[in-house]
């Protein structure tokens, strides 16, 4: 018995670990559709990747009016762009 519970406990640790990292998620349509009008009204006119990645919604290489590309994270439940990286 005690054989037994000395393997499953470092699994059982590693198993909880693993379940903190989350891969990156696709948004459903309606918000995938409310996300893109957003981008539309702040100027920017293209975009690759919008996707759901550690709590936040991620647009990658989007594109502005003036020709600059930005990576954006975007509050999920407000849609307010927090963070604007320049590329």
């Amino acid at each position: 018995m005690r054989a037994t519970a000395a393997f499953l406990a470092p699994l059982a640790l590693g198993l909880g670990l693993c379940g903190t990292a989350r891969a990156d998620e696709k948004l459903p349509p309606e918000q995938q559709a409310k996300v893109e009008a957003l981008l539309r009204q702040e100027g920017f006119t293209k975009w690759d990747e919008i996707e759901m990645d550690d709590g936040m919604i991620e647009v990658d290489d989007a594109i502005d009016a003036a020709g600059k590309k930005f990576d954006l994270k975007l509050d999920p439940k407000t849609l307010a762009i927090v963070k604007r990286k320049p590329e």
